[in-house]
């Protein structure tokens, strides 16, 4: 009865879309995530370092190619992520995680050959066009995954994807200095060469049935259902990069007002920086795990609320380990809305077009990423920085009520 059972659960699995080996899915996309995010971020450090190596001398100049580097690529993925996911749809997941892994070592490498200035925008370009790993291992987690399980899944795939972005920074402070940039760079590479290895021959997807396969009249955006909730969903995720990222242009100098030696105003600026991405490693998973108990709209009103209360004392804080704790207790809040967010997203939206709208949906983020710190630099600068927090703080604030208005009137358990 056991066995017949178990292959009752697995046939159930595989009608619905969900691999059985989704635990060894999960287990190569979560370190395949944290080693190309890793790749990706340990630029950061030196890539001022490696610009003038390249021929620019001028100071402003520098930091002017520097920023144009490091955006090129945010700026490309935001506009392939949707392709990228409709071409899984059609083609396979596992397909797309194999390109971007294989194109990141190539991306990478090159980056380490690069000659002047304008080569090194033009492979960052291309590094945004061939990756997406973690975003596709996010459609593939979420396609593949019991549906129960889905929020837990993906708060540990945020998780790895997240402490990529600690961790990417300090190796790219110190790995340089031992090695070299441009040996980092072909490390880098290497590493992520590694992960397409174990993308190509552990990860198993379920074949999808034809039944799922629809006319083109019957496809992308038209084949949802209900649109408020992916629209809000959007919305979500632009708000998140939007807050995490406003503070960028203006934390150092918020710091140098709050910290009397200015040999620690940098340190402090750091820690605060990294306390909310810590944050969110921590609650990620228990938040998803939740959100699988009570229902993933109500984790995300939540989550936008406690931060939004949360934001405002940041602007009043007198001491630099005020805004430390308060950004730590952010990202613990904030921990919950990526793998939330794109449970919402798959449960709302058929299978066939699931990669198409959770591409978008990453690309919104990019967004957020963008705008994030635009709007905190020029309101920090124009208005005042305490400015910066209250009004992210509105902006999360009416993020948590739109989603009250959007959340289905008759949903599931798993969405409540």
């Amino acid at each position: 009865m056991a066995r017949l059972s178990g292959n009752a659960l697995q046939g159930e699995a595989a009608e619905d879309g969900q691999s059985v080996h989704w635990r060894r899915n999960l287990i190569v996309c979560l370190v395949g995530s944290f080693t190309t995010i890793v790749a990706m971020t340990l630029l950061l450090p030196f890539l001022p370092l490696y610009v003038e190596q390249l021929g620019v001398t001028d100071h402003a100049a520098i930091v002017q190619w520097s920023g144009i580097a490091y955006g090129a690529t945010f700026f490309s993925a935001a506009l392939t992520a949707p392709l990228w996911g409709r071409l899984g749809d059609r083609y396979g997941r596992k397909s797309m995680l194999i390109r971007a892994s294989l194109g990141m070592a190539v991306s990478m490498s090159l980056l380490g050959m690069a000659q002047d200035v304008w080569q090194l925008v033009a492979l960052r370009l291309f590094a945004g066009i061939a990756g997406g790993y973690a975003s596709g291992s996010v459609i593939l987690v979420a396609t593949q995954t019991p549906r129960q399980r889905s929020g837990w899944a993906l708060g540990v795939l945020s998780s790895g994807v997240m402490a990529g972005n600690l961790v990417g920074p300090l190796i790219g402070g110190a790995l340089p200095q031992l090695i070299g940039i441009r040996q980092t760079f072909l490390a880098a590479g290497a590493a992520i060469f590694v992960a397409f290895l174990a993308t190509t021959f552990l990860i198993r997807e379920e074949a999808r049935p034809p039944r799922e396969k629809a006319s083109k009249g019957e496809g992308g955006w038209a084949a949802i259902p209900d649109k408020r909730p992916i629209i809000a969903m959007f919305a979500t995720g632009l708000l998140l990069m939007v807050a995490n990222m406003s503070i960028e242009p203006i934390i150092t100098v918020y710091v140098a007002q709050l910290v009397a030696d200015p040999g620690r105003v940098t340190m402090v600026s750091g820690i605060a920086m990294s306390a909310a991405a810590l944050g969110a490693i921590l609650s990620a998973s228990r938040l998803g795990k939740l959100a699988d108990r009570i229902g993933h709209w109500t984790v995300i009103i939540g989550c936008l609320a406690v931060s939004a209360v949360l934001l405002v004392p940041q602007a009043f804080v007198t001491a630099g380990w005020q805004l430390v704790g308060l950004r730590f207790l952010m990202g613990l809040a904030l921990g919950g809305l990526l793998p939330c967010i794109a449970s919402v997203i798959r449960h709302n939206v058929p299978d066939r077009v699931a990669g198409n709208v959770l591409g978008l949906s990453t690309s919104a983020q990019y967004a957020g990423q963008v705008i994030g710190p635009l709007a905190g630099g020029f309101v920090g600068g124009h208005v005042g920085m305490r400015a910066v927090f209250i009004g992210t703080a509105v902006l999360m604030a009416v993020g948590a009520a739109f989603n009250w208005l959007a959340r289905p009137a008759a949903h599931d358990r798993s969405d409540r």
